[in-house]
């Protein structure tokens, strides 16, 4: 045993444990012992009054918990039904008692139906019943926390926006006043600060909001609508330096300057064109219908429009008549310096802006189009009714200086767009249907028959020919061209490899139209069939009351169909063929017009029987002497 202790003392020392050590660590340990034991008495104790409170404040679940309002109404210790009941029956007494609105030194007073507002009052109270609902002592616990600090529940409304809309623009006319900017005037050539005005605008979203609860609540005492400062953006202080550059601007005139050319602006001339500071700005700038005027008669004055290259035709050869380039009017430019040499007091001079323009064609491109002479002609003559000669000219200057590029196909519609009154078109006899009649552009066809014959005698690729519907004699035999806009087109190709210039020479009585490039000296060799009868031309005929029936009249003989056709070869300068193709011909029969009697023949008068003698009569006896 002694043995055993001194071998447990040589432990606790070679341990570093002393025997004071020991017994203090057991006290310690002990006192944290008694404080957790302390500690869950006190929390126990604590629960448990905790659920006694719960349990004393959790009342019944059939009864509103006490402190609830909904709409400022009291309905705590109710049950959702006798709630209910009281909140519809506070409703009703004041439905027809209207809400005073109030703004700006206006009212309006507003009633619910005016906006179909209306309140769910049954949602109101289960909102309520929940606020203070749950499950034994946490029900208390909630009913206590409602009972000492209130719970005010807003009820569910609906309201008819559409009328809530129109009431709050009626409210905005009434309350708005926008707010006035600061500007500047002039009084004469004096710039005069006008301060701005401060607006005032109604916060329709929040007025919204205030219109609906109040009608939607108990009480009807007047209520303020929420109306906003509506501040200008620009004060006078603001415009001060705006002032100061206007009047130093107005104080002298201005000196405009084009190369050595100087011109003067007075002061009475700058002002109108002066923009002033207005709607929020607060700069200075040129501008305005005045600034306009007097753009438009300085570009009268300083402007001149570039001018293309043109083709100068002299008989069978062509000259370049040289480009010249243009110059128009920066006006921005020019108005950035007018307001600076405007704003110094001491350089007022401002210069003329120019840029230059430079020609669609330029007299180098001009050359390079390889316009040099001839390559093929056609003259048709033309008479008759002056608007159809009217028409002729009108339609060959519309022609006339059209260039054709290599590989680029012509049409005659695109070349001269709709044929229409705007143009100057006038009624002149047109082919329509088959029948000569009366038509806007009649005489186009004398044109297009004409520029057809130039580029079949240029041994050009022909793309789109139509004949015309009747024959007509004044044409070549089988090479007439009709057009009718957009449909029926004339269209050719420039196969030349150079550029084509078409040019229209219109005479008195006749029409040339030419083609000029770089002649290809191609030949063209013509076959032309006879014209021949395809048909007898069909009969009209006319009943005509003034003659006896059996008679006839002829009015007008006719015309048959017909049909011929020709043949074109073309061949290139060095005999090589290019081209071989036949352009057919028909057209229409003119039909015959006869009128045929229908007036009934006279009826034969019956022969007169010879009158019956009468006997002559008695003689008379002659006295005898006594």
């Amino acid at each position: 045993m002694a043995h055993r202790l001194a071998r447990l003392r040589l432990l606790r020392v070679e341990a570093g444990t002393a025997p004071g050590r020991v017994r203090g660590t057991r006290r310690r340990a002990k006192r944290s012992r008694l404080l957790v034991q302390r500690a869950l008495a006190a929390f126990a104790a604590v629960a448990l009054l905790a659920l006694v409170l719960g349990l004393v404040f959790a009342g019944s679940s059939q009864r509103l918990a006490s402190g609830v309002r909904i709409a400022g109404v009291d309905v705590g210790g109710l049950s959702p039904d006798a709630a209910r009941h009281k909140l519809e029956a506070s409703a009703r007494a004041v439905e027809r008692v209207p809400v005073l609105f109030m703004a700006a030194g206006h009212s309006w007073p507003l009633k619910p139906n005016q906006l179909d507002v209306r309140v769910d009052w049954r949602a109101a109270v289960e909102l309520a019943r929940r606020d203070g609902d749950g499950f034994g002592p946490f029900r208390g616990f909630r009913r206590l926390g409602v009972r000492f600090f209130g719970a005010d529940v807003s009820p569910p409304t609906r309201v008819y926006n559409a009328a809530l809309d129109f009431e709050l623009r009626h409210l905005a006319r009434a309350i708005d006043t926008p707010h006035r900017e600061a500007t500047l005037v002039l009084h004469g050539l004096r710039p005069v600060v006008v301060p701005g005005q401060v607006g005032r605008k109604l916060d329709r979203g929040a007025a919204a909001r205030v219109i609906v609860q109040s009608l939607a609540s108990f009480a009807r005492r007047p209520v303020a609508l929420p109306v906003t400062v509506d501040r200008p953006r620009v004060t006078a202080a603001a415009l001060a330096p705006a002032a100061a550059q206007a009047r130093i601007a107005l104080s002298a005139p201005l000196r405009l300057r084009i190369g050595p050319v100087y011109s003067w602006l007075p002061q009475s001339r700058l002002a109108p064109m002066l923009v002033l500071p207005h709607d929020g700005s607060s700069r200075l700038s040129i501008g305005g219908a005045s600034a306009d005027r007097y753009w438009a008669a300085l570009r009268r004055a300083v402007e001149h429009r570039p001018l293309n290259a043109e083709f100068d035709v002299s008989g069978t050869v062509v000259r370049v008549i040289p480009a010249r380039g243009g110059r128009t009017l920066d006006i921005p430019g020019t108005a950035r310096n007018l307001l600076a040499a405007a704003r110094s007091p001491d350089h007022r001079v401002a210069a003329i802006v120019m840029a230059a323009e430079a020609p669609e064609r330029t007299t180098a491109e001009a050359r390079a189009m390889g316009i040099r002479g001839l390559v093929s002609g056609y003259e048709t003559v033309y008479g008759g009714d002056p608007n159809r000669i009217h028409n002729v000219q009108l339609v060959a200057r519309l022609l006339n200086g059209h260039v054709i590029a290599p590989g680029a196909e012509f049409s005659f519609n695109r070349a001269t767009g709709d044929r229409n009154a705007a143009k100057g078109f006038l009624q002149a006899p047109v082919i329509i249907n088959g029948e000569v009649t009366t038509g806007l552009g009649g005489g186009v066809c004398q044109v297009s028959t004409t520029v057809f014959n130039a580029a079949y005698e240029a041994g050009l690729k022909i793309t789109a020919r139509t004949n015309h519907a009747l024959y007509i004699s004044h044409y070549p035999l089988g090479r007439d061209a009709t057009v009718d806009y957009p449909n029926v087109d004339l269209r050719f190709v420039n196969d030349t490899g150079h550029w084509l210039l078409l040019r229209t020479f219109v005479g008195s009585s006749s029409l040339v139209v030419n083609l000029y490039g770089t002649p290809t000296h191609r030949r063209v060799v013509s076959d032309t069939q006879p014209l021949r009868d395809t048909g007898a031309p069909p009969v009209t005929r006319v009943p005509d009351p003034s003659l006896r029936k059996g008679q006839t009249a002829v009015d007008s003989s006719g015309e048959p169909s017909r049909a011929t056709s020709v043949r074109r070869r073309v061949y290139s300068a060095t005999g090589r063929l290019i081209y071989d193709n036949t352009y057919y011909s028909s057209y229409r029969a003119e039909p015959a017009t006869v009128r045929v009697g229908t007036k009934a023949k006279p009826k034969p008068k019956p022969s007169a029987k010879p009158k019956a003698k009468k006997p002559p009569p008695p003689p008379v006896p002659k006295p005898v002497a006594p």
